[in-house]
């Protein structure tokens, strides 16, 4: 796990699907955070045209650059949708928030040969290996 969370930040730009406009919320204040340690953030979120200044996009399967990692801040039950869109946009990574958990996606994912972590803090992680 240690290698593939390293090789995940060695990436740069990263879709947040359900990243909220609201600092508040994890999904924001998280993006926040790896946008200010030189990540490019992407959010995808149908309910607004902007957050952060930028471009909020319906779907990943909208987006027209390259997206490395696709993070995502949604419930378990809706994440093999944007998976399988992770997959059509041929994502490097998928990284499920704390509490977001499916076997199904990780195995979809590895079959893709995507790096893919489950039930984890892209934040916390990354304080810890750039402490």
């Amino acid at each position: 796990v240690n290698t593939v969370i390293s090789n995940i930040f060695d990436m740069k730009t990263i879709a947040v699907v359900g990243m909220s406009p609201k600092p508040e919320r994890p999904s924001h204040y998280v993006s926040v955070y790896m946008s200010q340690n030189g990540y490019n953030i992407i959010p995808v979120n149908p309910g607004h045209n902007s957050i952060m200044g930028k471009t909020s996009y319906s779907s990943l399967l909208d987006i027209k650059e390259n997206v490395d990692i696709v993070n995502v801040f949604r419930r378990s039950e809706y994440v093999l949708p944007i998976i399988n869109d992770a997959v059509s946009i041929k994502a490097k990574a998928v990284w499920l928030q704390d509490g977001i958990i499916s076997e199904e996606g990780e195995k979809i994912a590895k079959e893709n040969e995507m790096l893919f972590i489950m039930n984890d803090c892209l934040l916390r992680r990354h304080k810890q290996y750039n402490g």
